[in-house]
């Protein structure tokens, strides 16, 4: 089944799943009981690790949000009220901003001064809700984050009907959309892809050619990695057999994007299937890269939330008995300090795309 094909079957049972809400609470009210949602429990508690698929998962305990308790009472109704608003893009089949849903349902409640939601991060948080209860992405519920990342490389998609060519696209590449469930490729000539979270990185990349020249597709974001983009990298890895590695800062949240990337994410298990990469490698920046290169120089002193941060990765189940990420983790506690990717600059300005990426992936030196 073509994808445009696949994604409108799936906003269609998206929105039966949305009606099927609707009635629920509507039974409740009918026989006089307190309106009620169930969904499954987001968090630590309540995920799983899959030693089979190497991914992350959501368990089996579950909550109950109801109208008339006064802790549940606001949640339950921006999550009534972003049903509401989804089902209404579905039925006019077009798409919205998380930006633009949060003003949709920013209202004052008549005769209140309370508002539905008075942050993005609620609006945000119910839509995840409605992931959970209806079983379909964001994305099938027709609302889209914002772009946040740059792509290269000699690949050529299709996209709402326009011919992309990711090679010829001038300094800024190709913006990755939100939503890449429709993007078709017609051709995809790469031996590998480098994701990394800094833009600055992206553009020395870019600017020095290093995909054309290593015959790769380069990525990346502002930081922690997109939805569209954790999508978009997981379609070359399945579908293109793509190696993905990531290039990120020597620090434990550079690390943990990593951990996000292959494993899935703690807040998104239930997404799992459809985000995580179980075969991506970590490239570096590692803390044998430090003393290899060098680096001690341009330490910077790990903060109290790195340290904790540091703490809650080598105890994650997916680390714990990784002999050489746990090495990690002790080298880094032993500097008892970072290092950033920029550092490497400081060997010469392509440094990094003329000497250590091309060396690593060489002699791929690479952590699993």
């Amino acid at each position: 089944m073509p994808e445009a094909k696949k994604e409108a079957a799936a906003n269609a049972d998206a929105k039966k799943e949305l009606i099927k809400l609707g009635y629920s609470v509507i039974d409740d009210i009918k026989k006089g009981k307190n309106p009620h949602i169930e969904l499954s429990v987001r968090g630590l508690s309540n995920v799983v690790y899959d030693k089979q698929s190497k991914t992350l998962a959501l368990g089996d305990k579950t909550a109950q949000r109801f109208f008339f308790n006064v802790a549940h009472s606001k949640k339950f109704l921006q999550t009534i009220e972003i049903a509401s608003i989804t089902k209404a893009l579905l039925d006019v089949n077009k798409h919205a901003s998380l930006r633009d849903v949060f003003y949709m349902a920013k209202r004052t409640i008549p005769n209140t001064k309370i508002n539905v939601v008075d942050e993005q991060t609620e609006s945000d948080k119910a839509i995840e809700d409605l992931e959970l209860i209806t079983g379909y992405s964001r994305e099938n519920l027709n609302v889209n984050a914002n772009k946040m990342g740059s792509v290269a490389g000699k690949v050529v998609v299709e996209d709402s009907g326009d011919t992309i060519d990711w090679s010829k696209l001038g300094s800024g590449g190709w913006s990755i959309p939100s939503n890449v469930e429709n993007i078709k490729f017609k051709k995809v000539d790469a031996k590998y892809v480098i994701y990394m979270e800094k833009a600055a990185v992206w553009e020395r990349l870019h600017e020095d050619k290093f995909w054309e020249k290593q015959n790769c597709i380069i990525m990346s974001s502002q930081g922690q990695t997109t939805r569209g983009i954790r999508r978009l990298l997981q379609r070359l890895s399945s579908e293109h057999k793509l190696p993905i590695y990531v290039l990120a800062d020597n620090d434990p949240w550079g690390w943990y994007i990593y951990s996000v990337l292959k494993f899935g994410s703690i807040s998104l298990a239930h997404m799992a299937d459809e985000m995580a990469i179980p075969q991506v490698k970590f490239l570096g920046i590692t803390c044998d890269d430090v003393i290899n290169y060098d680096l001690k120089r341009h330490f910077i002193k790990l903060t109290d939330k790195d340290i904790s941060r540091l703490k809650q990765m080598q105890n994650y189940e997916w680390f714990v008995k990784h002999k050489e990420w746990q090495r990690q983790f002790k080298m880094m506690k032993d500097f008892g300090a970072k290092v950033e990717i920029q550092a490497l600059s400081s060997k010469g300005i392509s440094f990094i795309s003329e000497r250590y990426l091309p060396e690593k992936i060489k002699k791929q030196e690479l952590l699993d």
